[in-house]
């Protein structure tokens, strides 16, 4: 589905931490169906990008619309409501080691209030998707790091998000992992979703002919696909 306007827009955005802009003067649209990487050095402000997309943050200044919404003057219902339309799977997993896989993923849907049987069907069905079907029951604490992130990817999508954030989703998993991963982001991305990855990994990145957005010096600029930094 294609929409007339940008699912993400950023005018002239400056965002950080404690009163320090990371990045200044940020402009780039993505439309929605876009697969999308944000690349650059560690500290380049990768994270703290992706922490305003997804509605942790709003900029310093300028201007962010989301869904085509001014985040600047989107109260916390309306937010709320923006979010559950996202997911994101962090760096760390953020997953709760203590339950079991099944427990993890079916956590947003519990939230929402869906019907058990519901949630049963669609857990199994991603968990055979992202290959991890005989690990449902597996506490989250026994997994390795590839199955983490999975568990993670699985957790993020469960709620069929309109945008897929990803932060550094290969950096603790082999090659062979990581091109597992990525094949789970590009099919995502084929059903319609729109896909952002947050990576310094250049290999991973020329092995996909996706658009990018290099952040460097505190700027940020878009490269379309088959063009080359």
């Amino acid at each position: 589905m294609t929409n007339s306007q940008p699912i993400i827009d950023l005018q002239n955005v400056a965002v950080g931490y404690n009163g320090t802009d990371v990045l200044d003067n940020v402009q780039f649209q993505l439309d929605s169906g876009s697969f999308t990487f944000i690349t650059g050095k560690s500290g380049a402000g990768k994270t703290t990008l992706l922490s305003m997309l997804y509605l942790i943050k709003k900029p310093s200044k300028g201007i962010l619309k989301v869904f085509g919404q001014n985040i600047n003057f989107s109260n916390r219902d309306t937010l709320a409501q923006m979010r559950q339309r996202i997911g994101v799977v962090f760096q760390d997993f953020r997953l709760l080691e203590s339950m079991s896989v099944y427990d993890n993923i079916a956590l947003p849907l519990r939230v929402r209030g869906m019907n058990e049987k519901e949630i049963y069907r669609r857990v199994v069905e991603l968990l055979q998707w992202v290959e991890l079907h005989k690990s449902i029951n597996k506490q989250c604490s026994t997994l390795s790091g590839g199955e983490k992130q999975r568990v993670a990817i699985a957790r993020a999508v469960i709620n069929r998000p309109d945008i897929l954030f990803a932060d550094e989703p290969t950096g603790s998993v082999d090659s062979e992992i990581a091109n597992k991963l990525m094949r789970l982001f590009v099919e995502l991305n084929k059903v319609g979703t729109t896909v952002i990855i947050a990576t310094h990994n250049e290999q991973l990145t020329s092995s996909y002919n996706y658009q990018r957005i290099d952040l460097r010096d505190g700027s940020a600029r878009l490269y379309p696909a088959l063009q080359h930094i």
